[in-house]
């Protein structure tokens, strides 16, 4: 009886772990640039506006430049694996930040702004139709689990349930689906709320994804003061 309970379970398993890394390469080429629209709405409808330049290379390196505010022009972060740096111009080295704070402020954190594949970070603790169970890798993962409502047929995420001390602590939503070509089909627009942040509201708007060949050298310490060099 064991054997064929394995015997079923493991294919189960196979199945959504497939899905998930399926939805990592809807969602992000191997190797890519992007323009990143990020705006934070304050309960009293003011409203902050950066936008970014990113560049992301394999499963666990990304860079992303600020170009504004002007106030903001030239800062750059880094990830590589779980561990992020923040760039500011004047300052002699990058200073270390952790993935669960937030250099722009409002509900969007380090670790959305420079998100990894979700497989890299997460094991399917299960599967049930149109919907993910996601339990984090390590202690190192901003969120420990995550509830993914995806779109089956497209194989994208559609909604996000974030918890953290089985506290559910923000929820993202994917919408827009645009086709951004060289086959990038993916949503243009992520939002995210959170109950802990009552009336903020942070959105995400996706723009000019084409993949592109990335030295590994742009994702390094010293090259983030020049990242904006390589940016056409």
């Amino acid at each position: 009886m064991k054997k064929l309970l394995l015997a079923v379970l493991i294919p189960v398993f196979l199945l959504a772990s497939n899905i998930l890394e399926e939805i990592d390469k809807n969602l992000n080429p191997s190797s890519f640039e992007a323009y990143k629209k990020l705006i934070n709405i304050e309960p009293d409808g003011s409203r902050k506006e950066f936008l970014m330049w990113m560049i992301k290379k394999d499963k666990d390196k990304i860079a992303n430049l600020f170009l504004k505010p002007a106030t903001d022009n030239g800062r750059s972060l880094l990830r590589l694996g779980d561990n992020m740096w923040l760039y500011i111009p004047g300052i002699a080295k990058p200073l270390r930040v952790a993935s669960a704070q937030s250099v722009t402020g409002g509900v969007f954190n380090n670790s959305d702004i420079l998100r990894v594949d979700y497989a890299v970070e997460y094991d399917i603790e299960k599967h049930e139709g149109d919907t993910l169970y996601l339990k984090a890798k390590n202690e190192d993962v901003t969120y420990e689990k995550i509830v993914m409502k995806i779109d089956l047929k497209r194989k994208l995420p559609i909604r996000l349930d974030c918890y953290a001390g089985g506290i559910l602590i923000k929820t993202i939503e994917y919408g827009k689906i645009t086709d951004f070509g060289n086959g990038i089909v993916r949503p243009a627009v992520m939002q995210t709320t959170s109950p802990l942040q009552k009336g903020y509201k942070s959105i995400m708007i996706w723009a000019k994804i084409k993949p592109r060949e990335l030295k590994d050298e742009y994702f390094t310490l010293e090259f983030m003061p020049h990242l904006n060099e390589i940016r056409k």
